[in-house]
């Protein structure tokens, strides 16, 4: 991506990577440093780490590196860190209901990482901070403190949007929807040959979908506005807005969508995009991956649209997905832990990620790209669309309070009608407003 990111003030929420680490001995019998690394077995799948693994042992014969990758990390991260056994270096993004990293954010409990922004990649002349792409760095991702330094460095980024069969598209000669209207229009003419609109993997995938429809609403400002809990931002025309196209969305979503949105049965939503049994589901690059040996409709192929304007010809925003790599502070092995993670960057291990779909914030990379990525990053390309990067802020923990499962999860009892959209709005007012009052 050559342009710059569009960046909100406020700390980014991730669907993707997690990682953690068991407890283990601080050196070999060797008299290596025994460098502690985890990783969640998520879309990317676990080869691409072994493999740059394998190339950094090769290149630091001092350095022995331990893996341990999971599908369930946080269950087995958290004891050993209680235990006082930490690893050297995680992979864990925002936004998981465990909320492991923004503990630490909140604990201060991360390592400053503005030392390997200004370290030399290990066997290259450029320092990682010269590598990454302009904007990805100094945010309240990277940077949570609202300072000038960096605790969390950006590992991997994809666009976030609506992923489409286009092929599809071009049986039925249907053309994706530019605006709204035409959005729900296409769900009254699909509904009558019995396809729905819309279907998502489980609520939590609604935060692509959420944060950039605010701001293709109301601008950066009033989705800056949403994200650090501007006073009564909820009861604005704007709010209302953003929930009744929601509410609109909602009511074209598939009748399975709620049944398989939880952890187990996700897939399942995602196979009715490959089996033409729903249109459109928010998701990141990374389902290529994740679906890939999926049955699918003949002649299906992944597309990625953002979502439609507002008005015409307004300006529309795609969320990044940003996942993030840090060193806990009571890591036993913090010099060896900066140096990993600055080879992390070199180009020997961004073409390994890279094969594995794991796209890494770095100049010039996505015009390396071939097949269905190159395809999905030329949405930053378009001069009409504007990568945004941001979540909700951080504040002390109120208990009771988790606006985003407030804002997303109550999509299930939408379609259900469990709720309404005027006490959606209510909830998520109250929601802001005690978060408001915990960050003053």
């Amino acid at each position: 991506m050559r342009r710059s990111l569009v960046l909100a003030g406020a700390a980014v929420t991730v669907l993707g990577l997690l990682a953690g680490c068991s407890a283990g001995g601080s050196g070999s019998d060797s008299g290596k440093t025994t460098l502690k690394v985890a990783a969640l077995e998520g879309g990317y799948g676990r080869d691409m780490y072994t493999q740059v693994i394998k190339a950094y042992e090769a290149s630091h014969p001092d350095i022995d590196v331990q893996l341990q990758i999971s599908k369930s990390i946080e269950d087995e991260i958290t004891p050993n860190m209680k235990a006082g056994k930490y690893p050297d270096v995680v992979v864990l993004g925002q936004g998981r209901k465990a909320a492991l990293t923004e503990t630490l954010i909140k604990d201060k409990a991360l390592e400053d990482l503005t030392p390997v922004l200004k370290a030399k990649v290990p066997g290259e002349d450029k320092t990682a901070g010269d590598k990454l792409t302009k904007g990805i760095v100094g945010n309240l991702n990277t940077n949570p403190y609202g300072t000038d330094k960096t605790y969390l460095m950006p590992m991997y980024y994809a666009p976030t949007g609506l992923f489409y069969n286009k092929g599809l598209f071009e049986q039925k000669g249907w053309k994706v929807p530019a605006t709204w209207d035409e959005m729900f229009t296409l769900g009254d003419k699909a509904k009558k040959q019995g396809i729905p609109l819309f279907t998502y993997p489980t609520a939590g995938y609604l935060d692509s979908f959420f944060f950039a429809l605010l701001a293709d609403i109301g601008g950066e400002q009033f989705y800056t506005d949403v994200m650090t809990y501007k006073k009564d931002v909820w009861k604005t025309a704007n709010a209302r807005k953003a929930l009744n196209i929601t509410t609109r969305l909602l009511g074209y979503a598939a009748p399975a969508t709620v049944g398989y949105a939880n952890e187990q049965d996700f897939t399942k939503n995602q196979q009715l995009i490959l089996d033409n049994k729903a249109l459109f589901m928010p998701n990141g690059t990374w389902i290529v991956g994740e679906m890939a040996d999926a049955p699918r409709a003949k002649g299906f192929q992944w597309g990625l649209t953002p979502l439609p304007a507002v008005t015409a010809g307004s300006k529309r925003y795609i969320t990044t997905s940003v996942e993030s790599v840090w060193i806990p502070t009571a890591a036993e092995h913090k010099d060896a832990a900066k140096d990993f993670i600055a080879y992390l960057y070199s180009d020997k291990a961004a073409k390994i990620f890279a094969k594995s779909n794991a796209i890494q914030p770095i100049e010039g990379i996505a015009s390396s790209l071939s097949g269905e990525n190159a395809e999905f990053y030329k949405v930053y390309e378009d001069p009409s669309v504007a990568a945004l990067v941001g979540g909700f802020a951080s504040t002390a923990p109120v208990e009771g309070v988790d606006i985003k499962a407030t804002l997303f999860d109550t999509a299930n009892s939408i379609i259900s009608g469990d709720t309404t959209e005027d006490k959606w709005q209510a909830a998520l007012n109250d929601a802001s407003e005690k978060l408001r009052e915990a960050g003053d």
